[in-house]
């Protein structure tokens, strides 16, 4: 009789722990769309859109639950998206999308921050990563000049 009821304690916090991970949090997925406009943006070589969006994500951050995320990735994303909204030229913008970047994978991977997959993108010669919605490469460190440069090198479901 323990054994049925232990066993079937597991099998519900399983299946708690489960459903829980499997719903997207909504301003997680917000930030992560605010994320990829900046990342579009960056990708186009438009520094005001660029800075639009990074406001808009910064927006979004501030918003976010200090429960979901450490305080680090918090502080760090914010102080990331200032700088870009900030930025008068695109170089300081892409710098700054690298932390960005990597934050942000950090949260993917640890959150549902999306439905539909999310691809990890990378380019060797920028030496970067960043998250797309899309197989399509379409990098936002070296924008027109290379578009195309990168490939995908992880999913997140």
């Amino acid at each position: 009789m323990k054994k049925c009821i232990i066993t079937f304690l597991f099998s519900l916090i399983a299946f708690v722990t489960a459903n829980a991970q499997s719903k997207s949090n909504p301003q997680l997925t917000k930030l992560y769309q605010n994320y990829i406009s900046v990342k579009s943006a960056l990708a186009s070589d438009d520094i005001k859109k660029t800075s639009m969006a990074a406001g808009e994500f910064l927006k979004t951050s501030k918003t976010v639950n200090a429960k979901m995320i450490t305080e680090k990735q918090l502080t760090s994303l914010k102080a990331d998206a200032t700088t870009i909204a900030q930025a008068k030229n695109i170089e300081t913008q892409r710098k700054a999308f690298y932390s960005l970047s990597d934050v942000m994978i950090g949260l993917a991977k640890e959150n549902k921050l999306s439905d539909k997959t999310i691809f990890v993108q990378y380019c060797p010669m920028a030496k970067g990563s960043w998250m797309s919605n899309e197989k399509q490469i379409v990098n936002p460190y070296y924008g027109k000049s290379m578009l195309d440069c990168g490939s995908v090198k992880s999913e997140i479901k």
